[in-house]
C-alpha cells in the first residue's frame, strides 16, 4: 500500500505560543542561542535539512516574515509561503481541517493570523506538528526572544536590568513582561495610557512569575511616576499591526507617551529600543530612533538570529 499516511486524530500541541509557558532555562537558552547565531549565522549543522516549513502570514510583516523564511532556509529547510488570500480558510474551511491537511505535508508551521492564539494551538493539535506564534493578538513571543537577545548583546548578563516600556500594552509588551519576569532582579515598568494597558490576566501572570525570581513587573499610567533609573527606554508603534482603536480621540491619550530627546534625557545613560515599524513623530522622534543611543536597528537584525533559534528549538527533530 506504500507509505500513505492516515490521520490519527489530534495530538498534543507543540511549538512556541507564549513565553509564559516556557521554563526560565528555556527562555535563557533561546536568548543565548540567538546571540550566538547573531555573531555567526552559520554556527549550526543545518538541523532542519530535508524539512518543509510553512510560513503563513495573514497580516502584514517585514521583519518577522523575512526572518523566519530566511532563518528556515539557512537552517536547511525548504519553505512554502502563504499570504492572506491563499488558503481555503477564506472560503469557510475550518481551522481543524486546515491543520489536518497542513500537518500531512509540512514539518512545521510559522503563523501570524487574524484570529486568537487558540487557533494556532488548534492547528498544532490537528496537524500534529510544531507551530510558532509569529504574532497573535495576545502576544508576540518571538519578538520577546529577540528583545531579550538584543538586551543580552548590549548589556551581557541581564540580572538586574531596568527597562521602561512606554506606550500601548500590546502583544509586544506582553511578551516583554513574560520574558523579563524570568530574569533575576530585572525591573520592568510599563508606562501605558489609561485604558490601553497590558491586560490584567497577563500582568498578573507576569507578576506572579516575577515573584519567584526576584524580578519586578509594574504598570503605571503617568510618566511622572516613572522610576529615576533605567537602562533602556522601549516603545512600539501606537497602532498595533492589524488592530484599530474604538476611541476616535485615542491619540490625545497617547501624546504624553511620545519618546523624544527631552523624555529620553531623563535617563541620560539609557539606550533606546523599538520593535519596528516606527512612525516618526508619533511614538518616537526621528532623532531618537536614528540617534546614537538607539538599539532599534540592531534589534531588527536580531530578528533573524532569534527566529533561527526558535526554529532550531521548536522544529528540529529530537
Amino acid at each position: 500500500m506504500g507509505d500513505t499516511q492516515v490521520w490519527q486524530g489530534p495530538g498534543q500541541e507543540r511549538g512556541l505560543f507564549s513565553l509564559s509557558e516556557l521554563a526560565a532555562p528555556h527562555i535563557k537558552s533561546l536568548t543565548t542561542r540567538s546571540v550566538e547565531l547573531f555573531h555567526d549565522a552559520r554556527a549550526h549543522d543545518r538541523p532542519l535539512e530535508g524539512l518543509i516549513v510553512g510560513i503563513l502570514f495573514t497580516r502584514t510583516s517585514t521583519r518577522t516574515r523575512t526572518a523566519f523564511t530566511a532563518g528556515a532556509v539557512r537552517l536547511g529547510a525548504a519553505t512554502i509561503g502563504y499570504g492572506p488570500g491563499d488558503l481555503q480558510l477564506n472560503t469557510g474551511e475550518s481551522i481543524a481541517d486546515t491543520g489536518r491537511v497542513l500537518g500531512s505535508m509540512l514539518d512545521a508551521l510559522v503563523a501570524r493570523t487574524a484570529g486568537p492564539l487558540d487557533e494556532l494551538r488548534e492547528l498544532s493539535r490537528q496537524g500534529r506538528l510544531p507551530v510558532v506564534n509569529a504574532m497573535a493578538a495576545q502576544e508576540h513571543p518571538s519578538q520577546g526572544v529577540c528583545d531579550l537577545a538584543t538586551l543580552a548583546l548590549a548589556f551581557g548578563d541581564l540580572g538586574g536590568i531596568r527597562v521602561l516600556y512606554v506606550g500601548e500594552g500590546n502583544n509586544t509588551a506582553v511578551a516583554l513582561a513574560h520574558g523579563l519576569a524570568t530574569v533575576p532582579g530585572a525591573r520592568l515598568t510599563l508606562a501605558t495610557p489609561a485604558g490601553y494597558g497590558v491586560p490584567e490576566r497577563e500582568l498578573r501572570a507576569a507578576r506572579h512569575r516575577a515573584g519567584t525570581t526576584g524580578a519586578t513587573v509594574e504598570q503605571i499610567h503617568d510618566l511622572a511616576q516613572a522610576p529615576p533609573e533605567a537602562d533602556v527606554v522601549y516603545t512600539t508603534r501606537w497602532q498595533t499591526t492589524g488592530t484599530a482603536k474604538p476611541d476616535p480621540d485615542w491619540r490625545e491619550a497617547f501624546r504624553p507617551f511620545h519618546v523624544d530627546e527631552a523624555l529620553l534625557n531623563r535617563w541620560p545613560r539609557a539606550s533606546f529600543m523599538h520593535d519596528l515599524p516606527a512612525h516618526r513623530g508619533d511614538e518616537v522622534a526621528g532623532r531618537v530612533l536614528d540617534g546614537p543611543r538607539s538599539l532599534a536597528w540592531t534589534q531588527a537584525a536580531m530578528k533573524l538570529s532569534s527566529a533561527m533559534a526558535v526554529l532550531e528549538w521548536a522544529a528540529a527533530p529530537r
